[in-house]
């Protein structure tokens, strides 16, 4: 999730909702600005014992992210907390229960994004192993349960927190239990923001299945192979799910606003504080009648920090979210954003993707996105067909995109290599929360700890 700071200066108000669509418009850029942005969480846990560790217990999170500054990270602070590092890599950040998060900068190609998901792997790797800690590649705590997970000291959390069981059960499994992998794209026009938009938004369940890496939950298998895209389904119906009209004509920046608009508010940030406003209305702060802040009219900052509380599969900031993956191994990191570049950057591989998919009905991408957290690669697809039955054509056009972008490494090696994990999922048929569940009833003889081992980084 996003980390505010101040950065000074005069944040411009928000006079009308012009200026709302407006900030999707300006995000539009040339394809040779087109850039890359990945975002990746991983568990931490205690190497003695496998506990979470809190914030300020000796060598817990606040000791991890001092730790990190040695490479250069600067701390970024909420009151007297460190609860940030930001750096030439992007920032590093900390979910609800200390999960431990890499947003990093903007990039040109995947072999970049490759190399920055190693140095920031080998550096939590370094100072983990100082202080006695790990770092777990799963799309959930395979065994914790919510009450012996701690919580950090990020003032939005605490909103959060308190908001989240008013309208789902499982709000507080998303905060606490689950990591994801994430990649931001960016989109040229109104135009291809929106094919960009329908093709990520129906595809979406494909991801979720291909990352499949969430089978477990307290010690035992859960019944899903995605019970972190599961989790989504009982969050918060007004801010999650699937966007219909994201397919209906006339989709585009205003259509956008009009729902972000509507998705209900959960803070303010104020004066270093977060003045909470959960279940207010944007549209009551843009007239200046916001409970929590009355007479007060929202500020450009507002409108970002608004936005990044919408959850849906896909989501548009001044970028495009792919959010449907779960956590996991090192490779996978790098597979993501491959799978994503591959399909929207090169606009022969964008048209191929939506030819696929632009005769499924809502009602057919809705049974898929609902299935796909238990079926994962046998969900059903338009066509009385499974999603593994378009999952390697799928692949086979991200590698076409991939190839068509020519970006190579130093090596001579374009950047197609990176869907190899993906590849083998296809090719096997079978997803890692399978392969996971496999050693659980067989090496491992029901023994999850074992999981330590075999799926740190």
């Amino acid at each position: 999730m996003s980390t505010r700071t101040d950065s000074g200066g005069t944040d411009p108000i928000i006079e009308s909702r012009e200026q709302l669509i407006a900030a999707f418009a300006k995000g539009a850029k040339p394809k040779d600005r087109w850039r890359i942005g990945t975002e990746h969480e991983k568990f931490v846990y205690a190497k003695a014992d496998f506990h979470a560790p809190s914030y300020d217990e000796r060598g817990g999170i606040h000791t991890l992210l001092i730790g990190l500054t040695r490479y250069g990270w600067n701390p970024v602070f909420e009151g007297e907390n460190i609860i940030a590092l930001s750096g030439a890599d992007g920032t590093i950040s900390l979910e609800p229960a200390g999960q431990l998060e890499l947003s990093g900068a903007p990039l040109e190609n995947l072999h970049q994004t490759c190399a920055e998901t190693s140095r920031h792997l080998e550096q939590v790797k370094y100072v983990g192993d100082m202080l006695g800690l790990g770092f777990l590649g799963l799309g959930m705590w395979p065994d914790k349960s919510r009450e012996e997970l701690p919580i950090m000291p990020k003032g939005r959390y605490d909103i959060m927190l308190r908001h989240m069981p008013r309208v789902g059960s499982l709000g507080l499994d998303m905060m606490l239990r689950t990591c994801t992998i994430q990649t931001n794209l960016d989109y040229g026009s109104e135009a291809d923001m929106v094919k960009k938009f329908r093709v990520s938004l129906a595809l979406q369940p494909l991801a979720t299945a291909l990352f499949a890496n969430s089978p477990f939950t307290e010690g035992k298998p859960n019944g899903f192979l995605s019970y972190r895209s599961h989790i989504w389904s009982d969050t918060d119906p007004g801010r999650t799910g699937m966007l219909p009209f994201v397919f209906e004509d006339g989709f585009g920046y205003e259509r956008y606003a009009d729902y972000a608009l509507d998705v209900p508010m959960y803070f303010v940030y104020r004066d270093g504080r977060y003045v909470d406003a959960a279940g207010q209305s944007f549209r009551d702060f843009l007239n200046g009648r916001l409970p929590a802040l009355p007479g007060e009219k929202p500020t450009e900052k507002d409108w970002e920090d608004h936005l990044s509380t919408a959850f849906p599969e896909v989501r548009m900031k001044s970028f495009l979210e792919m959010r449907g993956a779960d956590g996991g191994p090192w490779n996978r990191i790098c597979a993501l954003p491959a799978l994503w570049v591959g399909l929207l950057y090169d606009e022969g591989a964008l048209d191929a993707a939506w030819d696929l998919v632009k005769d499924w009905s809502m009602e057919e991408r809705q049974v898929l996105r609902d299935s796909v957290p238990k079926l994962a690669l046998d969900a059903p697809i338009a066509g009385n067909r499974k999603l593994r039955d378009i999952a390697g054509e799928v692949l086979d056009i991200a590698r076409g995109g991939l190839s068509a972008r020519a970006r190579l490494n130093a090596s001579g090696d374009n950047e197609t290599g990176y869907l190899a994990p993906l590849d083998e999922v296809v090719a096997s048929g079978q997803t890692h929360a399978e392969r996971l569940l496999a050693r659980y009833h067989g090496e491992w003889k029901g023994d999850l700890s074992q999981i330590y081992a075999e799926e740190s980084f």
